[in-house]
Order: C-alpha cells, then structure tokens, then sequence
C-alpha cells in the first residue's frame, strides 16, 4: 500500500504552477492531461474524483476552463491565495511570452524560429489531446450509458455541429433525468476505486472533510462577489486613454460569452477587434491566433495579441513609446478577461463542494464528463487535420512521424509531457535551421 503524499510547502505549490505555466501547450484538453498526469498521478494532490469534479464545474462555465480547474485546485489546497496563484501564473507567463513575440512580430515581421519551434509541436500537441481523451476516458467512461453520451456528443460537435453550449446542457439534463431511473449509472465516486488503488491515496482524497475556507458562507459570498466587482470598477476608473477603456468594457463581455473554449469565441474578439473597433487588421488577427497556438497558456491568450496590436496601432501614448503602450494593452485585455473567472471559483466553489455527494448535482456534471471525453476526441481530430494535411490532400510525413513518435513515447514508455514537447519543440527548430 502506498503511502501519504506529503503536503506541499506552499513555495514548491508556488514553483508547480509556475514552471506549469510555462509548458502548458495543447489548449484545454492538453493542459488538463498535464495537471492530472502531475496533480492525480504523481503528486497525487487531488485524488481523481475530486479532481474530476472540479473538472465538471469549470466545464459549465464561462471562460478558460483549463485556467479555472487551476484556481480550483489551488483554492482547495491552499484557500484564496493558493487559488490566485494557480490561476495566475497559470497565465502570466504566456502574457510575457506573447507581448514579446507580439513586439517581434511588429517590428521585424519575421518570427521563422517560432514557425519552427510550432512546427514540432503542433504534432505533438495532436498526440497529447488524444492522449487526454484516452486518460480522462478510461477513468469516466465507467458504464455503456456514460460511452454512449461520449459518442453522441462526438457526432453532435463533429458531424451536426452543433455549438458546445448546448451539448453541455443536453448531457447535464441527461445526467439529471437519468439519475432518477438508474441512480448507480451516475454515481462518480462508485466508479473510480480501480483508479484510486493505483494511484494511492492522496492529499485531498474522496473523503477528505471540506477545509473550513471553502465552507460555503454567505458573508463569504458576498464579500468576493464585492471585492472582485471593485477591482474590475477600479481599474476601469484608472483607464483614462478611450482604447484601454473601450478594451476593458469590450473584453469582460467577451469573457461572459467564452462557453464551449476559445474557437467558439474567436469570431466574436475577431468582429470586435477588426470590424468595430479597428485595432487590427483581418491578416493580423489570423498571426495573432498563429502565435497564439505557439505559447503556452488558454489560447484565449489571444487577446493579449489583439490588445498588444490594438495598443501599438493607435498609440495611446504617442509614438515614441509603443512597446509600453502595446504591453499596457495586452495586460488591459488578460486582466478583464481572466478576472471573471477568480470569481466563478471563488463564489461558486464552496457551493460545488457542498453537493458533492448530492446526486442531483453530481450526476448532471459526471454526464458532462463523458461529453466531454467525445469533444476532446473532436478537437484531437481537428488539430490531426490541420496539422497532418496541411494543405488540405498531401500528408505531411515528418509531422505525421513526430505525432506517433509522441503519442507512443506517452502512452508506451509513460514519458512526462513536458519531456515530449521540450523534444518536439527542438525537432522542429533544427528541421526549420536545417531546410
């Protein structure tokens, strides 16, 4: 029997996060790979019932799900301030990375290393969604009713397309109505023994008693729900320049309508972006999302790019002073996009704790779950498609080669994702220095 991980000083929680934070390629379903592998696996953090009920929760929300799983995570071992700082340094190191190679981008228009380096990891990346479906689905997928709502889903978003909000609803209203008749068929904890003998016990295990921070209190409520609306209005107050104020109000709307991940909203940014407010061009809206799928962080993080340009382009203040001006603008844009999400956590986690063992709440997020698993296996084939036939016909062999190389190096010989896309990542930048 395995024995009891030892807490973590909250310096190492701190140095997780942040070293996270830099490698956290592969979107939602690649980062959310990356924290079970450590958080569940290794670490064993948060056993993986917990985990995945925190999983559920942010699925249903607004925003970066990934980014949310994160500050839950952190808030649950480490009250509010471990919450902040998962959350953020889950982001702040893709805000730096892509203001600098946004600078770049503006100044010399040449960013070849970076097409290089992407070029090693998009396959990668492929390997390391189908990686996560597989992961997530083996533990989720306990039952033929949960398989089928994964399949179902799969075709809705894949074949219907069929907008992810609705599927979320449809497989939460399924879990509900179906707990009624077959209660057994939806309850998580019942099917993750398997799971927990070989991972062993962890930090925060099925039973561990709720801490009394995440106790659901409504002084406590109320007091986050003012706190982050001051910090939103406060900022907002200090941004006298009109673009900074105009991005500020135009971002926090667009964090409200991030349902189903950051494609669903990217028409959205691109229409305020481009056609309303001309921060940036058409052309440099598709760099941006380029250079956006090259960082690590939510690819949400576009915004940062599109703050950056919309900053630069205007000169809020004046022409001699355009790289602060465009980091300015990137920072406006990720504070008033990711502040929403601190406060879906904060307010509504205790809640979520609370009913945990609820089935009436539990069942419909174990039906998210399984939708889940069958998005997941959509967005793999996606980036197959797009990174393996580049141009629509001819299969790219080299790509092709570097994806199963990565998929078996994770799945056969269990090596870290983060080895694989530090290897990936070379691979591509010496094919790029080479030809």
């Amino acid at each position: 029997m395995q024995e009891q991980p030892t807490y973590p000083s909250f310096v190492e929680f701190f140095v997780y996060w942040l070293k996270l934070g830099f490698i956290s390629f592969g979107g939602p379903a690649g980062q959310i790979s990356m924290m079970h592998q450590e958080l569940v696996e290794k670490r064993r953090w948060i056993s993986e019932h917990r985990f995945l009920h925190a999983l559920n929760y942010t699925m249903v929300l607004p925003g970066p799900e990934a980014q949310q799983l994160a500050t839950y995570i952190g808030w649950l071992m480490f009250g509010v301030r471990g919450g902040i700082v998962a959350g953020v340094l889950f982001v702040l190191p893709s805000l730096f990375i892509l203001s600098a190679l946004t600078w770049v981008y503006l100044t010399y228009g040449d960013v070849s290393a970076v097409s290089g380096i992407l070029y090693g990891i998009k396959p990668a990346v492929t390997a390391i969604v189908l990686f996560a479906a597989y992961r997530i689905g083996s533990k989720a997928l306990s039952n033929n009713i949960l398989r089928a709502i994964a399949v179902v889903a799969f075709i809705a978003i894949y074949a219907l397309k069929v907008p992810f909000p609705y599927i979320v609803l449809s497989a939460a209203l399924i879990g509900y109505l179906g707990s009624q008749f077959s209660p057994s068929t939806f309850t998580t904890g019942a099917h993750h023994g398997a799971g927990e003998v070989g991972y062993g016990p962890a930090l925060i295990d099925d039973n561990t008693p709720i801490p009394d921070y995440a106790k659901f209190k409504w002084s406590r409520l109320v007091g986050f729900a003012v706190v982050g609306v001051a910090i939103g209005v406060a900022t907002m107050s200090l941004l006298s320049d009109p673009v900074l104020h105009d991005m500020g109000e135009f971002f926090t709307k667009a964090a409200m309508v991030t349902f189903g991940g950051a494609y669903a909203v990217l028409p959205y940014i691109y229409q305020g972006g481009v056609d309303q407010y001309a921060w940036l061009t058409s052309t440099q809206m598709m760099d941006g999302l380029a250079l956006g799928e090259t960082t690590p962080g939510p690819l949400i993080m576009v915004v940062a790019f599109v703050g950056f340009v919309g900053a630069w382009t205007k000169e809020i203040f004046g022409p001699d002073a355009l790289l602060l001006a465009g980091f300015a603008g990137a920072s406006v844009a990720t504070l008033f996009t990711f502040l929403p999400s601190f406060l879906f956590i904060f307010l509504g986690g205790p809640g979520v704790e609370a009913t945990r063992g609820d089935l009436k709440f539990s069942a419909p997020l174990s039906a998210v779950t399984a939708a889940v698993v069958g998005v997941i296996i959509n967005l793999a084939i996606f980036f197959a498609k797009n990174v393996l036939w580049p141009n629509g016909s001819d299969l790219d062999l080299i790509a092709t080669f570097i994806g199963v190389a990565a998929f078996i190096a994770l799945f056969r010989f269990k090596i870290s994702i983060m080895s694989v896309i530090a290897a990936c990542a070379v691979i591509g930048l010496t094919l790029t220095v080479l030809v």
